[in-house]
């Protein structure tokens, strides 16, 4: 049983942002404040990465820890409502990713993924990654 009636749950799914979001904004801020430049969303690169640095094919994906599975096969189990449509959604969203993935690596681009609170927690450490690849 949901705790939220349901106008007060389409409220709260509607703020769910897929992009612009915190850790995103935090990630691309630490980035442009090191003179590193790339483009946000880009639509002409198989699955939109949240960032793009075309000129060393590296695309950044910023992963919800909810919404993109994150330790899922212990995590599903506290889904209570609406289980169906959730798994479904989510295990999409796994498989989404790992084609996403495959194809970028098949063209020749670098994939970097980091968890919303990877970002959060360890900003310095995603900012070097991504760094040490651009280098």
């Amino acid at each position: 049983m949901d705790r939220h009636t349901p106008s007060q749950r389409s409220k709260n799914m509607r703020a769910v942002k897929s992009k612009g979001t915190k850790p995103e904004v935090m990630l691309s801020k630490a980035l442009w404040h090191l003179g590193y430049r790339y483009r946000k969303n880009n639509k002409t690169v198989f699955g939109k990465p949240d960032l793009t640095f075309k000129k060393y094919k590296l695309a950044v994906f910023v992963d919800s820890e909810f919404f993109h599975g994150k330790d899922w096969h212990i995590r599903k189990k506290d889904i209570k409502s609406n289980q169906e449509f959730w798994y479904k959604k989510i295990e999409r969203n796994i498989e989404r990713d790992k084609e996403v993935n495959e194809f970028l690596s098949r063209n020749g681009w670098i994939i970097l993924r980091f968890w919303d609170k990877e970002i959060i927690k360890n900003l310095d450490v995603c900012v070097d990654k991504i760094i040490k690849q651009l280098q």
